[in-house]
């Protein structure tokens, strides 16, 4: 499931992070790219291990933590490896997918990626963020502050920025619920669920509902 998130970021959030960025230093993305991603990946990214850095991922964990579609659709056990990526002229990120464990001290597992958007879309050309599926591709560009969230067993890639500077949070999630179509089933119950009760209050049908979603979390959760 691919869905995106408008306005994640609160204005005076996006505005914090912009201006702490501005005056931070970026190093070569390669560093952080797997052994066959270096080939293909052209960018930058903020400087880790900084306290700077930690406050700056917090926000935008906080943000993720209080959205309820996020929270909804994707059932978060961790959010991870979060990186502020810089693209500016001639830079791109081909094709390639998503490293399946990510982590040095700690190991997780990404089951799904995020990219939230720090600039507006009108500030730059290209840079495109394209993701593949089986029969077609589609492209993303979203607004600043909105995040596009897609599974991350994905092929995708980054289209070469020709004008300004791309500027983005790229992340990761391990989910209690590992499939996808698991977790796009219980999306749809719930949704399903809350628009019962919003419309007719706790009823026999809501109730059979949550027991339902109760019980395919006992199923699916991988704790």
């Amino acid at each position: 499931m691919i869905f995106s998130i408008p306005n994640l970021l609160t204005p005076e959030e996006l505005t914090e992070i912009t201006t702490t960025l501005a005056e931070a230093e970026f190093v070569d993305g390669k560093l952080t790219a797997g052994w066959h991603a270096k080939l293909v990946k052209n960018n930058q990214q903020l400087k880790q291990g900084t306290t700077q850095v930690k406050k700056l991922k917090e926000k935008v964990v906080s943000a993720l933590n209080r959205n309820a579609l996020f929270q909804t659709a994707i059932h978060p056990k961790a959010i991870h490896s979060l990186l502020f990526s810089r693209y500016q002229v001639g830079m791109s990120y081909d094709r390639h997918v998503d490293n399946a464990f990510m982590g040095s001290s700690t190991i997780y597992r990404s089951d799904v990626s995020f990219t939230l958007f720090l600039q507006s879309s009108a500030t730059y050309e290209g840079g495109e963020l394209i993701i593949e599926s089986a029969d077609d591709e589609k492209a993303y560009k979203l607004d600043a502050g909105a995040a596009i969230v897609y599974p991350s067993t994905t092929l995708h890639r980054v289209e070469k920025v020709t004008k300004g500077t791309r500027l983005v949070v790229v992340g990761w999630v391990q989910s209690l619920i590992r499939e996808a179509s698991e977790r796009e089933i219980l999306f749809d119950l719930e949704t399903a669920r809350r628009s019962i009760f919003a419309r007719e209050g706790k009823t026999s049908e809501f109730d059979l509902l949550s027991k339902s979603i109760a019980n395919l979390l006992r199923k699916w959760g991988d704790i």
